[in-house]
């Protein structure tokens, strides 16, 4: 192992970017902003590093990649499972910002992954195509929504829009598929997805751009962001009804909408919905337990890197 070379691994949040230069053992934290982008790249450059590492997330890693890529770093979008998993197998189990950035580091010089080569303006692409695609979908729910509220004499010129809006998201996907396809980081974390029963274009776009936290928090917290985990309400001897609150819409909407047809055929799903049915429980719980359950199997297959497996818990 040549310990001569210098390799940086960066820790990506919505606000924040935690950066660790191995072997030098430096750390700094900047904001994930065009200013905190150009203060990382300007401390990097005067490093000159062999790689620079960041996890790629879907969206939020994107404006560092660009940035850097045009200053000229050596820079790896690498997949968030390898790295993970070579932490656990180096012996690591507590997990902050600093220690993830550092063991990114460490990954970057014992597996010398080679470096990404891609066009910024392709990166730009794929997170532009996301967005369009989410307001499509939100455009055909809307005239969904107004499909069951309106007279049957303005039916046409709404399903006209419905099938217009269909065929912009087909030919959006296509596009989409293509350029992940280049992507061996963005195509692994795809495929993962979608080998989950359940789970369809529809969901593992929406996941990769809405969720790119997926498998990096515990069941606990990504079932909180979303907004799918029970809030308790009691005060005192009072014990209310546990409720859902807040999250991501996005997210917990799509999830609700592939789990109508989940709970039909899933081979883990199906039982535990017809189970709480079974003991009185209401539908709408029912299938917010079964969205939980199905989020909390794609965080641990996020977070370890696996396919799908039926034995999984």
């Amino acid at each position: 192992m040549n310990t001569n070379e210098i390799n940086v691994g960066i820790d990506t949040s919505q606000k924040q970017l935690d950066i660790y230069v191995r072997p030098l053992n430096e750390f700094f934290s900047v904001a994930n902003t065009d200013a905190g982008i150009k203060e990382a790249i300007k401390k990097l450059n005067a490093v000159e590093p062999h790689r620079v590492l960041i996890e790629a997330t879907g969206r939020l890693e994107l404006n560092f990649v660009c940035a850097a890529h045009k200053a000229g770093l050596p820079v790896v979008v690498c997949n968030p499972g390898q790295a993970r998993q070579f932490a656990k197998v180096a012996g690591r189990t507590a997990k902050t910002d600093k220690l993830d950035a550092q063991d990114i580091a460490h990954f970057g010089e014992a597996m010398k992954p080679r470096l990404t080569e891609l066009k910024p303006e392709k990166l730009r692409l794929i997170s532009d195509f996301i967005t369009v695609r989410s307001q499509c979908l939100e455009m055909s729910t809307m005239q969904k929504n107004r499909l069951k509220r309106m007279p049957k004499s303005v039916h046409k010129p709404i399903n006209a829009i419905l099938n217009s809006i269909k065929k912009e998201v087909e030919k959006i996907d296509k596009k989409l598929d293509a350029l992940i396809d280049e992507i061996p980081e963005w195509r692994c974390q795809r495929d993962l997805l979608l080998s989950a029963k359940g789970v369809g274009k529809v969901l593992a776009y929406t996941l990769m751009s809405e969720l790119p936290e997926l498998g990096k928090l515990n069941r606990k917290e990504i079932a909180a962001l979303v907004g799918v985990a029970p809030m308790n309400r009691d005060s005192g001897s009072y014990q209310g009804k546990r409720y859902i609150r807040g999250g991501r819409h996005k997210v917990r909407t799509v999830l609700f909408i592939s789990m109508m047809s989940a709970i039909q055929c899933h081979p883990k799903l199906k039982p535990m919905y017809q189970r709480m049915i079974t003991a009185g429980k209401p539908k709408k719980v029912a299938i917010v337990a079964c969205m939980r359950k199905q989020l909390i199997i794609l965080n641990t297959m996020m977070k370890n890197g696996t396919h799908w497996d039926e034995k999984m818990v």
